[in-house]
C-alpha cells in the first residue's frame, strides 16, 4: 500500500479545492482527511475516494474501479473506496465534484456513527461495562472507618518482611533467575 512522496503531494494538490486536506500515513499508504473525517486513501500511487449508497452509483456509472485488498483469509475484500475517473487525475477542477461526493459520504458515515453512539448512551449501552455485559458494581455493606484503615496500613508497613532478618532486605535477588 506504499505511495511515493511525490504522489502524496500531487493528490493533496488535486484535492485542495475541497478545503484543507491532510495525508496521514497508515498501513504503508496514506489516509486523506478533511473536516475531521477520512474521505480518501492512497495505495500504490493510486487515489481512491470513499463512497456510500447515495454516491456509489455515480462512481459505477463512470466506470470507476473499486479498491480491493487481500484479507486475512487470503480472499479479496471489497471496500467502499473507488478510484475517480482518469480525466479527474490531472485537473483539480475535474476532481472537485468527485472529492465533494467522497467528503459528503464520509460526513454522512460520521454523522450516522455519532447518532448510533448517542442512542447507545441514552439507553445506557455506551459504557465499557455495559458493552462487556457486566452487572453494575455493588457497594460494600461495611465500610472501614478512616482511622481504622490508617492504623492497619501503618501496622502493615511496620511489620518485618519474611527473609529480611533485621537488615531490611533479603539477600536473594528479586525478579527471576538472571545469570551474573
Amino acid at each position: 500500500m506504499a505511495s511515493s512522496p511525490d504522489f502524496v503531494t500531487h493528490a493533496l494538490d488535486l484535492l485542495a479545492l475541497v478545503g484543507p486536506v491532510q495525508a496521514r500515513a497508515m498501513f504503508g499508504g496514506h489516509g486523506l482527511y478533511a473536516r475531521g473525517v477520512m474521505f480518501g486513501l492512497l495505495d500504490d500511487d493510486e487515489l481512491f475516494l470513499k463512497t456510500d449508497e447515495a454516491c456509489r452509483p455515480r462512481f459505477a456509472e463512470a466506470g470507476c474501479r473499486q479498491w480491493v485488498y487481500l484479507g486475512r483469509t487470503q480472499r479479496m475484500e471489497s471496500t467502499s473506496y473507488f478510484r475517480p475517473p482518469d480525466d479527474a487525475h490531472e485537473d483539480p477542477e475535474a476532481m472537485l465534484p468527485w472529492a465533494r461526493l467522497a467528503l459528503d459520504a464520509a460526513l454522512r458515515a460520521f454523522a450516522a456513527k455519532e447518532a448510533k453512539a448517542a442512542g447507545k448512551q441514552r439507553r445506557g449501552q455506551g459504557t465499557p461495562a455495559a458493552k462487556a455485559g457486566a452487572k453494575p458494581a455493588r457497594r460494600a455493606t461495611a465500610r472501614r472507618e478512616p482511622a481504622a484503615k490508617a492504623a492497619q496500613q501503618a501496622a502493615t508497613r511496620a511489620a518485618p518482611r519474611r527473609g529480611a532478618e533485621g537488615k531490611g532486605r533479603s539477600k536473594r535477588p528479586r525478579g527471576g533467575t538472571r545469570a551474573r
